[in-house]
């Protein structure tokens, strides 16, 4: 049994508790937060999801018991805009999954060739569903961006206006953005002050004071995608910065 006086606990502090092994915690966010799961699942499916009955919604449990174990508050977002990024992701892998597993067909039954489908039209119904799926789920990884930028009081128009011009200039930014966020103390100050730590980053990074506060707003917005699981957006800096 939960207590009263547990369940007016913080949901972060309830995650951390359940990740040091209490599994009463750990189920009552199960069974709590169902309804939040079923949401998260119905919003990649486009449709109604009953817990009872749809596979997805078992995927998505499963998403949200990870996403309980694999949270760190040091990533500057809440938990539940976490587990709704994990869980999104599973069900989209378990979805695709599906889609390239063949369908099994009985030796017994015989087919009219009129009535099979052309497997290149099927192919390309496929490749067309994957490509508007791609589409929704991207605006939806923007959306939290945005939400996240609020935090910092900047827009997508700011960093319109902000991003460097030339590749030079954006890859070295980039770098910065990931020498700020994988130093522990320089990623806390960010997150909780909401801007850069000039002067300790200076340190760190072989550029200049006038370059770090012309690309400052750049660099924040690098420094919240890293910080997000984000799973479109961060396929942008692959490879640059590093």
């Amino acid at each position: 049994m939960i207590s009263n006086q547990v369940k007016d606990k913080p949901l972060e502090e309830m995650v951390a508790t359940t990740q040091q092994g209490n599994k009463t915690m750990q189920n009552y966010l199960l069974r709590t937060y169902q309804p939040f799961i079923a949401k998260s699942v119905s919003e990649v499916c486009k449709r109604y999801i009953d817990p009872k009955r749809d596979d997805e919604f078992s995927i998505g449990l499963s998403a949200f018991n990870e996403a309980i174990f694999s949270y760190s508050p040091d990533r500057g977002s809440s938990f539940l805009s976490f587990a709704k990024l994990v869980i999104k992701r599973k069900v989209i892998d378990y979805i695709r999954y599906n889609q390239k597993r063949p369908t099994p067909l009985s030796l017994d039954e015989s087919f009219d060739a009129e009535q099979m489908e052309n497997p290149m039209e099927l192919l390309a119904v496929k490749e067309k569903y994957n490509q508007e799926q791609d589409t929704i789920h991207r605006r939806e990884e923007i959306m939290d961006f945005k939400e996240k930028l609020q935090e910092y009081r900047l827009t997508l128009i700011d960093l319109t206006e902000a991003s460097p011009k030339h590749k030079d200039a954006r890859d070295s930014a980039v770098k910065t953005a990931r020498i700020l966020f994988d130093d522990e103390q320089l990623r806390e100050f960010v997150q909780i002050k909401k801007k850069l730590p000039i002067k300790d980053l200076l340190k760190k990074v072989d550029v200049s004071k006038k370059t770090l506060e012309r690309n400052r707003k750049f660099i924040i917005a690098i420094f919240i995608v890293l910080s997000e699981d984000y799973i479109y957006l961060k396929d942008y800096l692959k490879g640059v910065g590093q």
